[in-house]
């Protein structure tokens, strides 16, 4: 079977640890390399949790590598509030193994595309910091990238009244990756708001017998705790994880061809997501944007990836 080639760019963060998780259970894909950025929590803390989730499902081969501490132009904010002080609140994690490589995660991502005898596809997650700098730095790798499967954005925000914490995080990053001319796919809070972790869902995770569940279950009942707190939801939207569910059942997800811009400059919008969901302005259509997902067959897959720890 011909793997597919992807770089998990992350901020771990709940949902990017389980996202890192349902990718190492599936052979379909083959992970290149991890680069961590700013954005759930500080880019040091971030990085330690990225090492943390591959010592819990034996990535030892995989380099890690840390990248960006600062958005492109703005001053940076990380969510405590959501993911805790650690950024990975809830277990209790080991020490990682290892350390991050000595490589900057933006040089990580340009030099495994260019080694890369295959086109690469990007799985970002976090802010599109290291994303948007590795194309500015060295646009010749757009040549070798298959698709950018990114978590970000919407028709509404959650961090702003319009802006999802991804994208506002670090908007002329996304601008870059948007205006790149390259494919994109786009999980949204208007789908990724329908993949939540509810105690039903929980009680099942916690039903399978192996440390990586009992792991999952306890980041489950943290992150929807917050969310509860938060927002008043009943149950976490588990939103990165639809990245990597998306590269191995497209068949779970309703997608529509739509133009996406980022508002970098409004006052009270900057970060937004402006999806062209009607086709009014008329620009040309640059990313396929979640619609709809099958919640029955997602947690099903989910939850078989668990049992194979």
């Amino acid at each position: 079977m011909e793997k597919r080639r992807i770089i998990l760019d992350c901020d771990p963060g709940h949902d990017d640890a389980i996202a890192m998780i349902l990718a190492a259970a599936r052979p379909e894909l083959e992970i290149l390399g991890i680069t961590t950025v700013s954005g759930n929590a500080e880019i040091e803390k971030t990085t330690d949790n990225a090492l943390k989730i591959c010592d819990l499902v034996s990535l030892h081969n995989v380099i890690v590598s840390k990248g960006a501490s600062e958005p492109m132009v703005r001053l940076r904010e990380n969510a405590p509030g959501i993911h805790g002080e650690s950024g990975l609140d809830g277990p209790e994690f080991p020490e990682a193994s290892r350390s991050w490589s000595d490589e900057h995660g933006v040089d990580t991502i340009i030099r495994l595309i260019k080694e890369s005898n295959e086109p690469v596809t990007l799985v970002p997650t976090g802010p599109l910091t290291n994303i948007g700098l590795a194309l500015t730095k060295a646009p010749e790798i757009k040549e070798n990238i298959e698709e950018i499967v990114l978590m970000g954005g919407g028709t509404f925000g959650n961090w702003t009244p319009t802006a999802e914490f991804n994208i506002w995080a670090d908007p002329e990053a996304a601008r870059k990756v948007f205006d790149s001319g390259l494919p994109i796919v786009v999980m949204g809070l208007d789908i990724t708001h329908q993949a939540l972790a509810t105690k039903d869902v929980i009680e099942r995770v916690n039903q399978i017998d192996n440390q990586v569940a009992q792991i999952v279950g306890e980041l489950l009942v943290f992150f929807a705790s917050t969310y509860k707190e938060m927002f008043d939801f009943d149950g976490a939207p588990v939103h990165d994880v639809l990245c990597v569910a998306y590269l191995v059942a497209p068949e779970l997800f309703k997608m529509k061809d739509v133009n996406i811009t980022v508002e970098t400059k409004g006052e009270f919008t900057a970060g937004t997501t402006c999806v062209d969901l009607h086709g009014v302005t008329g620009r040309e259509i640059n990313a396929k944007f979640g619609m709809e997902l099958d919640v029955d067959g997602f947690w099903k897959l989910m939850i078989e990836a668990l049992k194979k720890y």
